[in-house]
């Protein structure tokens, strides 16, 4: 009998074969990413729709990476490493301001913006350091292993096919902004952030404003101020996260509380923020152009970095006209989310930051305090002086003792330790004010001056405070809906050998964009047409702005603004 044919190898152990042939350490070099990408996605993304937005989003990463290199170990390397620093990055803002990270958030990485948080987190910098000794020697290693190489044409089909299918994604689940404050889904939400901010941008560009209008704001000639009597200096300070903790329920506070919080009458008024737990930019565009940050939608985090080179108005500009130098004392780099740029665009002449003052880390509020007394004691007869202060010693972390050199007989009210330590600060921030106070009295005792202070927005812990039994889904909905019990501060006029003058704009509450016309007011500074306007607005929306008829009164008012040539480019 004939041999039966022999039917040669099976198609299982040709496979085997091959894979040994290539290598099963380089076949997992290729799968590792993959398989650790899957597992973030587990951990991080909660839903379906979430996930299959990281899918997507991965891919998208993959594939592009794959069109440059051909390799799809080192793209695969390379998207996971792009995945984790955005996972960590999220984690990192979402401590600071309580919001995940998303697209637009590519603008905040500059040279100045890496060094603040290297200032506020010390131990940043040899992570970085230690994360590049690791990730550049795999990567090469990684280059060596792969053994396959992928066509460029395929490669930027699967590319075009998953941002096709994002954009898809986006639309069927459109994110609701709400979710930005949920510490989860950080790389589908950075993707889907990056479809609507595309489409945001092409609807309306980067500002809300009526289309069009008929009238006109007359822009006032520069030497068209006229004052009667002396005008005082004006110093207006951004007291960093400062809030009067008493509207939460249950806390402890030490003795004679409460005082910094009130102005020269007695009277104890409200500040109603545009940011909550952080990004204290966005009350410097408030206080300084007069506008509203909510108008520039989901760019509103960047809005100093917009509006810089672009909004020309603003209360430094306008007490210019009145023949007042104009200076700025910031406790952090100048280009730190634009901040020269900005100040100077609105009227700053003499920018301060950091560098130029010689700040060595966060300072106390006594140093930068000092530095206006001093900038005052400079300024020539008769002139008066404009600074803007800013202080930082009440920035967060509060986890760890600020210079316990300071307040050394400070004992702890008995709340939570984050909560006793932002207490300290505060009660060391007052101490520092009433000493300023008593130096502007002591070497100028001739001089006039009016101070406004204000709480730029409230300590990032204070929502767990003020509703310590509401999960983070219904805290995450207050923040979306600006519940005025998360978004209110004070603000305070004080006076030293100056009688504010009385105005109706000094409302026991306004929104941010109008404290440049309470200063110009109490200030008896005149105003020109477009703070003349702003304050018809101001009167009967009762301190509203941007809420007042569902935004309409704030695009008509930027629109006037654009028409007048004091908002460009928007």
């Amino acid at each position: 009998m004939a041999p039966a044919p022999n039917s040669g190898p099976t198609a299982t152990t040709v496979a085997v074969r091959g894979l040994a042939a290539i290598g099963y350490w380089r076949l997992f070099a290729v799968a590792m990413p993959h398989l650790a990408a899957a597992a973030i996605m587990l951990r991080t993304e909660t839903d379906f729709s979430s996930r299959a937005a990281f899918l997507l989003a991965w891919g998208t990463l993959n594939f592009f990476f794959i069109v440059w290199l051909r390799r799809p170990a080192l793209s695969g390397a390379l998207s996971l490493t792009l995945v984790v620093v955005l996972v960590l990055l999220s984690r990192l803002k979402h401590d600071v301001v309580q919001m995940t990270a998303n697209f637009v958030d590519l603008i905040l990485i500059d040279r100045d913006t890496a060094a603040f948080l290297f200032t506020i987190f010390p131990n940043l910098r040899w992570s970085v350091v230690l994360a590049a000794i690791v990730i550049l020697p795999l990567m090469y290693a990684l280059w060596w292993l792969d053994p396959f190489r992928i066509r460029r044409l395929p490669a930027a089909a699967g590319l075009l096919a998953c941002l096709a299918a994002l954009t898809g994604c986006a639309a069927v689940w459109p994110g609701e902004d709400w979710r930005g404050y949920y510490d989860e889904g950080y790389l589908s939400k950075f993707a889907l952030s990056g479809v609507t901010a595309v489409s945001d941008f092409a609807s309306h560009g980067f500002m809300q404003s009526d289309a069009s209008l008929a009238e006109k704001l007359k822009v006032p000639p520069v030497d068209s101020c006229q004052v009667a009597g002396r005008r005082p200096h004006i110093i207006l300070i951004h007291d960093e996260s400062s809030w009067d903790i008493r509207q939460a329920p249950d806390v402890k506070v030490p003795a004679g509380y409460g005082s910094h919080f009130r102005s020269f009458d007695g009277k104890q008024r409200r500040f109603l923020t545009e940011s909550s737990g952080g990004a204290s930019w966005l009350a410097e565009y408030n206080v300084l152009a007069g506008l509203s940050s909510r108008s520039f939608g989901r760019f509103s985090y960047f809005v100093t970095r917009i509006a810089s080179g672009r909004v020309v108005r603003g209360l430094p500009m306008a007490l210019r006209r009145c023949d007042y130098d104009t200076a700025s004392l910031y406790p952090a780099y100048g280009a730190f989310m634009s901040a020269r740029g900005f100040h100077t665009t609105t009227g700053i002449e003499h920018f301060y930051d950091a560098r130029k003052l010689g700040a060595k880390g966060i300072e106390p509020d006594s140093f930068f305090y000092d530095k206006a007394v001093k900038l005052i004691a400079e300024q020539p007869p008769k002139a008066p002086l404009f600074a803007f202060v800013y202080l930082a010693a009440n920035h967060f972390p509060w986890e760890t003792r600020y210079r316990p050199d300071l307040l050394p007989s400070w004992r702890p009210p008995g709340n939570a330790p984050v909560v006793d330590e932002y207490l300290r600060r505060q009660t060391l921030s007052a101490a520092h004010y009433r000493n300023f106070v008593a130096e502007l009295k002591k070497k100028f005792p001739d001089q006039p001056f009016l101070i406004v202070r204000y709480g730029d927005h409230q300590p990032e812990f204070s929502s767990s405070l003020l509703d310590p039994g509401l999960d983070e889904a219904s805290i995450a909905r207050k923040f979306d809906s600006y519940d005025p019990s998360y978004f209110t501060t004070y603000y305070a006029i004080d006076a030293v050998n100056f009688q504010p003058v009385k105005s109706p704009t000094v409302m026991d509450a306004v929104d941010a964009p109008y404290l440049p016309l309470v200063v110009q007011e109490a200030a008896g500074i005149p105003l020109d047409p477009s703070f003349e306007e702003q304050k018809n607005i101001m009167l009967r929306c009762k301190g509203r702005f941007y809420t007042c008829k569902d935004g309409a009164e704030a695009r008509r008012f930027n629109r006037l603004l654009i028409e007048a040539g004091l908002i460009k480019g928007l």
